[in-house]
């Protein structure tokens, strides 16, 4: 700037930028001249006691040293250093005629100056001695077009710095911009003096966002010069104005603030009018907008409240190019004008804490903090319901007991007003609710207080499609039941009764718009704010005629669906039928045989069991015991048993249920054929293959002759008789079946249907049984990846496939990965199915064996010890479970050195097995073979050799000589011999291994 610019009160050097009538042309060493007027002031302004006055001033002098070294681009930085020496001298002349408290008054614009001027300095220091230049090296660091862009860009910050200085110089000191002709100084006022900002200040206990506000920031920092259009968009009470005032008071690049209500058009129209007032360009919002587009500053239009749908926002924007544009709304559709956008959500525990303990002047304490933070997780961190919860702590003081009382007084408290506020909004949590719900159509009020009943989250259009189809059976609930569901769903029908998905879409569209529903489009879901969610319930004034009607539409919806269906489905249905049913509410309209399935293919199982046997009893009672509903919820309770490990309870009923099956189709029905397979597999499960045998051996003569080799259900009798011959022992039998069975499975359905994995798995189990452990593990390798990828990592087919590849990696001797996921099968199955659940007591076992071999035997111990008890417990001595089990924590306390006791448990696992399984049963060798090596390391030698004998017959027979069981058989006997003094037999028994050895090599 010129040194002959005119003094004005007490010696300051006050210049409107580009606005002198006959500007002063600067000196040809204009760096230099600006460099000793900055020393000058930064000197002088030693002796004044405000430091940050004193830290700016020299921060100027640092910044023109350094532009002074910079061998290129120093013209384009000239007007940016006689800006910055120009607001010095504006502070120097105010220190002078006010002293001390006209600086402070500067206290915030000389910080906002020196963090800019910083950044400069950041930019340039680095590259003041770069030999290929100012320009190149500039480009590379900042990442601009140009180096002409990026001085533009500081320039526009240090200009927008002086005119607030110049701003705040003026109006502190009593001066009208219109005196200033007056005093005899040829001044034009440059329109920044004229400034506009009718916002308000934000809340005093503003917190957190930072996120966004440094989204905000960034994004009105790029592209100086063109529009920019940000919106805030989410949930009345989230906390939206607050966050676009905060914005605009920490921002400086904006020459006029214009505060727009857009609640209304009426509201729109009148702050546009006042706009033209203020600037006296007119007297219609077109004028205003006319004005804001023919005008080149940055001015700043906040359009705040703008929530209502129906009115079109692009008609309030000025028709250019430049400008800027913040805009806080419920509606997320207004992303359409938005150059970039914010969802405000629920904001971050720590700064909710901190909110909540400011608004409620409680001090940050350890112990305080954890109680607020589960106070703003009751209130789902949501800014509106946690200052309103503030306010009542600070008036009552019931930081302490708020959550009990809330808990008992929600609706109340949520909704009064406080009588001490930090800003001027109007409305409670529930009353911002409730004005967005009270434009709602009928349709979509009552789409959001339905879903009020379901979980908040995971809420598919798939739901109500699928209830729309439903067809009415004779024993199911009547059309006069369903009357209110079904007149619901007819509002999304078309002419032909046919689901119409855009009419659905058209309502929730509706409720997304006042945010009051939100949807998530990479999951296909909608969910709703859990506040929202209880809120919406509340206000019902007929709470159980909604509930009921939503209990039906999800009955409807299920009993649409198959059980291949229902098994993929049931993982995100079940959150919403917990909800419906919380509390132990029946199912009404009766909905609880499809209840229960969900429950069922959930691996709820004890839940299913009493929906479905509280249902038995009303079907025995009303339709008699021989209907057939009433002999199809017999026959899924028998399953539900059998997945809780009650095989005699569900063996009852099937045999009941077979009998009567027999009588009234015959025997070659598949009702009666589906019952006798149903029961041949509790046989199964009881130990009892004989009987489990003869029964599916008919099974699958009767399907191949009626039904034909490639029906389902004839590969479903296929696969039974397999289990059965691998429980009989008959692996070879079993593995041709299974193969059978896998290979029309996947021509038939395709490799990812769950019956075509079932399959996979089931012959891996076989190949684990024959000693193929490779092919074992390849199949399961696979069965556990595309079931997790499908059904999800808790579902009890995952968990299943996860136990059986542990029990692969053990057997191969990879026992960090066994460990590994046997420690995770373990925590999910205690997690989902409870600590007794027969699954988890299988996991627990399972982890304990691999424990053993890793050496981990006290842990293994541990576990064994838990396991058998509660298995004597639940299952009883004789259950298959049970006496794998035993053997188990027998083999752990051999390897305890604790013979005794594993010789107990060794005697009664094999005398068990020989009589349920028999002599040739691999489980019964197998614990023969365990005890004889117990016999051995008690130097019972006579007895080990009896046991090894018979076992090493067997093996060979059944397996193989060169099967790994039979090689194990052998080495031990020869042990024995050895220790018997039988060296005639130990040294054949050795030759042979040898012989064996060298086949394998």
């Amino acid at each position: 700037m010129s040194a002959n610019s005119p003094p004005i009160a007490g010696g300051s050097s006050i210049t409107a930028k580009k606005t002198i009538a006959q500007p002063t042309k600067a000196p040809s060493d204009w760096l230099g001249t600006s460099l000793l007027a900055a020393k000058l002031i930064a000197s002088a302004a030693e002796a004044a006691p405000v430091p940050y006055v004193k830290a700016v001033f020299g921060s100027v002098v640092v910044l023109l040293e350094t532009v002074e070294k910079v061998k290129k681009n120093r013209e384009e930085m000239k007007e940016l250093c006689e800006d910055t020496v120009e607001i010095i001298k504006i502070v120097q002349g105010q220190i002078k005629a006010h002293g001390d408290t006209a600086a402070v008054k500067f206290k915030g614009l000389c910080e906002d100056l020196e963090r800019c001027l910083q950044d400069i300095l950041n930019a340039i220091e680095p590259l003041k001695k770069e030999p290929r230049g100012f320009r190149s090296r500039f480009k590379e660091v900042v990442k601009w077009s140009s180096t002409a862009d990026q001085i533009a860009g500081y320039q526009k910050r240090i200009q927008t710095l002086r005119s607030n200085f110049v701003l705040t110089a003026t109006v502190d000191t009593n001066f009208q911009v219109h005196k200033l002709t007056t005093l005899g100084f040829n001044v034009a006022v440059p329109q920044v003096i004229q400034s506009i900002n009718n916002c308000p200040p934000p809340s005093r206990i503003f917190h957190g966002r930072q996120i966004i506000l440094n989204k905000m920031q960034a994004y009105f920092s790029q592209d100086i010069g063109k529009q920019h259009i940000f919106l805030l968009h989410g949930l009345g009470g989230a906390g939206k104005t607050q966050i676009a005032l905060k914005f605009i008071q920490e921002s400086s690049q904006f020459s006029d603030i214009f505060m727009l209500d857009a609640s209304t058009t009426d509201t729109l129209d009148a702050a546009l009018k006042n706009i033209t007032v203020t600037k006296n360009v007119g007297d219609t919002p077109q004028d205003a907008l006319k004005w804001l587009a023919s005008k080149h500053h940055d001015w700043l239009l906040f359009f705040d409240n703008a929530d209502d749908p129906k009115i079109n926002l692009n008609s309030y924007f000025p028709q250019c190019s430049h400008g800027n544009i913040v805009i806080t709304s419920r509606n997320p559709g207004l992303c359409v004008h938005a150059g970039l956008h914010s969802l405000v959500s629920d904001m971050e525990e720590v700064d909710a804490v901190e909110l909540l303990l400011k608004s409620a002047a409680q001090e940050t304490t350890l112990a305080n903090m954890e109680i607020a933070a589960e106070i703003v997780k009751a209130l789902w961190y949501l800014p509106l319901a946690i200052i309103q919860a503030g306010a009542f702590i600070a008036k009552s003081g019931a930081l302490n007991s708020y959550l009990a009382l809330y808990s008992q007084n929600r609706a109340r408290l949520l909704s009064e007003k406080p009588a001490q506020s930090h800003d001027d909004y109007a409305w409670t949590v529930y009353t911002t609710w409730e004005i967005s719900f009270k434009q709602l159509s009928q349709p979509a009020a009552t789409l959001l207080q339905l879903c009020s009943f379901l979980h908040h989250q995971g809420i598919l259009e798939k739901m109500f499609h699928n209830a729309s189809t439903y067809k009415f059976k004779p024993t199911g609930p009547s059309k006069e039941e369903l009357k209110k569901p079904l007149e619901f769903l007819s509002q999304f029908l078309g002419p032909t009764g046919v689901w119409d998905s855009l009419q659905f879409m058209d309502v929730t569209t509706e409720l997304r718009a006042y945010s009051l529903i939100n949807f998530d489009m990479n999951s296909g879901t909608f969910s709703i704010h859990p506040l929202v969610h209880s809120w919406s319930q509340s206000i019902l004034a007929d709470q159980q005629e909604y509930h009921h009607s939503m209990i039906a539409i999800v009955g409807m919806s299920t009993s649409t669906m198959t059980n291949d269906y229902l098994q993929l489905a049931s993982l995100w249905l079940l959150p919403h039928v917990d909800a419906l049913l919380q509390g132990g509410t029946q199912t009404t309209p009766d909905f609880n045989y499809e209840y229960g399935r969900i429950y069922y293919f959930s691996g709820r199982h004890q839940r299913a069991a009493d929906l479905h046997t509280d249902l038995l009893m009303r079907q025995r009672e009303i339709l008699g015991k021989d209907h057939p509903d009433t002999l199809r919820t017999i026959v899924f309770l028998a399953v539900t048993y059998k997945e809780l490990g009650q095989f005699k309870e569900a063996g009852e009923l099937e045999v009941s249920v077979l009998e009567k099956q027999k009588i009234t189709h015959g025997e070659d029905h598949q009702d009666t054929l589906h019952a006798m397979g149903n029961l041949a597999l509790t046989y199964q499960n009881l130990g009892h293959f004989k009987g489990a045998e003869e029964l599916e051996v008919v099974v699958l003569e009767k399907r191949r002759e009626i039904l034909g080799e490639d029906h389902p259900d004839t590969l479903h009798a296929m696969g039974n008789l397999a289990l059965t011959y691998r429980g009989l022992g008959k692996l070879k039998e079993a593995e041709e079946l299974e193969v059978v069975v896998l290979e029309k499975r996947r021509e038939i359905l395709g490799e990812d249907h769950p019956d075509t994995l079932h399959a996979m798995g089931n012959l891996s189990l076989t190949y684990r049984g024959l000693g193929k452990l490779k092919e074992a593990e390849e199949f399961e390798v696979v069965v556990f990846d595309k079931q997790r990828e499908i059904l999800g990592g808790d579902h009890p087919d995952t968990l299943r496939a996860m136990g059986s590849l542990a029990s692969t990696y053990h057997d191969l001797g990879k026992l960090k990965e066994a460990e590994e996921l046997g420690v995770v099968v373990l925590e999910k199955r205690r997690e989902i199915l409870g600590g007794d659940h027969p699954d988890t007591l299988g996991a627990m076992g399972n982890l304990g064996d691999t424990y053993r071999n890793l050496g981990k035997l006290k842990e293994a111990e541990e576990l064994g010890v838990v396991v058998l008890e509660k298995q004597r417990q639940s299952r009883g001595e004789d259950h298959p479970d049970t006496l794998r089990t035993m053997g188990n924590l027998a083999n752990t306390y051999y390897t305890l050195d604790k013979l005794k006791e594993a010789e107990e448990l060794e005697v009664v696992v094999l005398e068990k097995r020989r009589q349920f399984l028999g002599e040739d049963h691999p489980d019964t060798l197998l614990t023969m073979g365990n005890l004889a090596n117990t016999y051995y390391a008690l130097d019972k030698l006579k007895e080990a050799e009896e046991l090894g004998v018979v076992v090493l017959e067997k093996r060979r027979e059944i397996l193989g000589e060169d099967h790994h069981h039979t090689f194990v058989a052998m080495r031990g006997l020869q042990q024995t011999y050895e220790r018997l003094g039988k060296s005639k037999e130990a040294k054949r028994l050795k030759v042979l291994i040898k012989r064996i050895e060298g086949r394998k090599r």
